[in-house]
């Protein structure tokens, strides 16, 4: 990339400004103001670590969207990395497919931190043309929404992919909101911050957008591929597929009801037939809607 000034493996195509420069090693962050952390979830609590390791204590945001583990247990980045980093945390998180912001298209996001002025910063140092960002003061509910709506995208996808129609997915997509909120309440978020572009802008995008990997997978999933092959073949991290496993403990623990994350982890994880699940959501009883 340094010698090209182009990532032509996820973007190619793309110029990167000159003004990017790379570091041959973890600790010349260590002078940086400010530190955004752009990997999947999964390697955020061992990049934290890193980053101590070479003495970096400036705040420290992220744009991964999933859980990480905490002594055992799934939890929201910010509860599980907050307590052990020497400074504000926080996250950015919103409708964004990374090929249309490197292209320069016009997209908003949201950001929120344990500190409501590097919220400030961030979104000042973010905001351009072209990328709007707006701050939250509702960590866990930002959150919560982008790690929720990953799996709520493979149902989408799995509806899409087995024609059962736009109804179906406007269904899947608006009691799967639903869902999500239960859980950011149950885990100090509150609902209304999920009516937002944390919350249902991204879902939108994650469920309908061609662009979107977890979508996909669903679709994939309904053209009866094993997840291995799914997986190998999409050449990207679907963070929806681990975030499965981890919503359906969190609503476990905290006595939640989310039947669509239920029945996406059992489709990718205990080898229930995607019809039969997404036929079983469709079917259940009705219940009131604010419920």
């Amino acid at each position: 990339m340094r010698a090209q000034r182009e990532n032509r493996r996820y973007l190619p195509g793309v110029s990167l400004p000159d003004d990017v420069r790379f570091a041959d090693g973890i600790g010349e962050v260590a002078s940086a103001d400010v530190v955004i952390a752009a990997v999947p979830a999964a390697a955020l609590d061992a990049l934290t670590g890193s980053l101590l390791a070479a003495a970096v204590r400036a705040p420290l945001v992220w744009l991964s969207k999933g859980f990480v583990s905490a002594a055992g247990r799934p939890a929201l980045a910010h509860q599980a990395i907050g307590p052990r980093w020497p400074a504000p945390v926080g996250a950015v998180s919103g409708p964004s497919f990374a090929e249309e912001v490197a292209r320069g298209l016009p997209t908003a996001l949201a950001v929120a931190a344990t500190d409501s002025d590097v919220a400030s910063r961030v979104a000042a140092l973010l905001r351009g043309d072209t990328l709007r960002v707006y701050e939250s003061d509702d960590l866990a509910g930002v959150e919560t929404g982008g790690a929720v709506k990953n799996v709520l995208a493979i149902a989408a996808g799995a509806s899409d992919g087995l024609g059962f129609g736009h109804n179906a997915r406007a269904a899947l997509v608006t009691r799967g909101l639903a869902e999500t909120g239960r859980l950011s309440q149950a885990l100090g978020g509150r609902r209304d911050t999920l009516m937002g572009l944390a919350g249902l802008g991204d879902l939108v995008l994650t469920c309908t957008g061609d662009l979107s990997r977890n979508r996909r997978v669903g679709l994939a999933l309904a053209q009866g591929r094993a997840l291995p092959d799914i997986l190998a073949d999409l050449g990207h991290v679907a963070e929806g597929v681990p975030a499965a496993r981890a919503v359906r403990e969190l609503a476990r623990e905290h006595g939640i009801d989310m039947p669509i994350c239920e029945a996406v982890d059992r489709v990718l994880h205990e080898g229930l037939p995607v019809e039969h699940a997404v036929r079983a959501l469709l079917r259940r009883e009705p219940r009131a809607e604010s419920a």
